[in-house]
């Protein structure tokens, strides 16, 4: 069996990051084979061109490929960071520093109510800068890894990775990926862990 449109699809692998000038690359994020990249292949869960570079390839296959940063997430832009006033971040005229600090990660939603994940860049006595690019704009992404499985997706796998819930993979509803599963260890998505 070969990745394909509809196949479940299994991966280990290292992402680098940078390594120019010179400079060595860093390692970004590491998916191994007890806790793998796990997705429904042709379905937008990945980049495009993450699955066209997989594409085709057989259960065990290695791969080593980059993506340039228009083909991953872009281009950073100073655009995407943003003043907002401080009270929109206050309760009971204080800010809650347990979550807003610096280079915090904090889900927000914009007018259309679509979810945003913005880093505080910085607190002002009237506005919280903060930055709505993602966190790997601007870089290329360097991907090492290995094709462990392929198969045809279980009715529970498409429910949990095609949003049968929050969107992280777990299928729980009402989970934002971010620890809110009374069982987390049967959450399966790495991210509520």
């Amino acid at each position: 069996m070969k990745v394909s449109t509809n196949k479940f699809v299994s991966a280990s692998y290292d992402l680098y990051v940078g390594g120019e000038d010179g400079n060595e690359p860093e390692l970004m994020e590491k998916a191994t084979a007890e806790k793998p990249l796990s997705f429904i292949f042709g379905t937008g869960m990945m980049l495009e061109a993450f699955e066209n570079n997989l594409a085709g390839l057989s259960e065990g296959a290695s791969f080593d490929f980059t993506l340039a940063s228009e083909d991953a997430y872009g281009e950073y832009s100073d655009e995407q960071v943003v003043d907002i006033p401080r009270s929109v971040f206050e309760v009971d005229g204080k800010i809650d520093e347990d979550v807003i600090f610096e280079n915090n990660i904090v889900p927000m939603m914009d007018q259309n109510g679509n979810r945003l994940d913005g880093a505080v860049v910085s607190i002002g006595e009237e506005h919280v800068k903060m930055d709505f690019n993602h966190p790997l704009a601007g870089e290329d992404l360097h991907f090492i890894g290995q094709v462990l499985v392929i198969r045809e997706p279980s009715e529970e796998e498409v429910k949990q990775l095609m949003g049968g819930g929050c969107g992280c993979g777990c299928g729980e509803e009402g989970c934002d990926g971010c620890g809110e599963h009374e069982d987390e260890a049967n959450c399966g998505c790495g991210s509520c862990h």
